[in-house]
């Protein structure tokens, strides 16, 4: 579960907005239970590096800057039987009510 969000509004958000929406992932992390592989909030997107490599060396720049309004917030690996139950858990997310979760298998080899 791919978390995207609108970071400008969002680290804008009073700091009790901010403690709720936490507390209700704690929540979120407690009902899956078994399920979760791992989760993490990332950093703001100022904090990242993009690095690309063209003949052989490395460009590296400051922050993955989209030309997007949401960017990637977090994340959640979770073990579903179907790609219907972890769309269904995505919508329980609760990042969803102000933002989008997507939902990407992991490839399997």
């Amino acid at each position: 579960l791919l978390i995207h969000w609108d970071e400008k509004t969002g680290l804008a958000r009073p700091a009790a907005e901010e403690r709720k929406e936490l507390a209700a992932h704690g929540e979120f992390v407690e009902a899956l239970g078994p399920r979760l592989v791992a989760g993490e909030r990332l950093m703001p997107s100022s904090s990242g590096r993009s690095v690309t490599v063209r003949g052989g060396k490395p460009l590296v720049t400051d922050g993955p800057f989209a030309e997007t309004k949401e960017v990637l917030g977090g994340y959640y690996v979770i073990e579903c039987p179907s790609l219907e139950e972890a769309v269904a858990w995505a919508g329980r997310c609760p990042s969803a009510q102000h933002g989008t979760v997507e939902v990407r298998p992991i490839w399997t080899r």
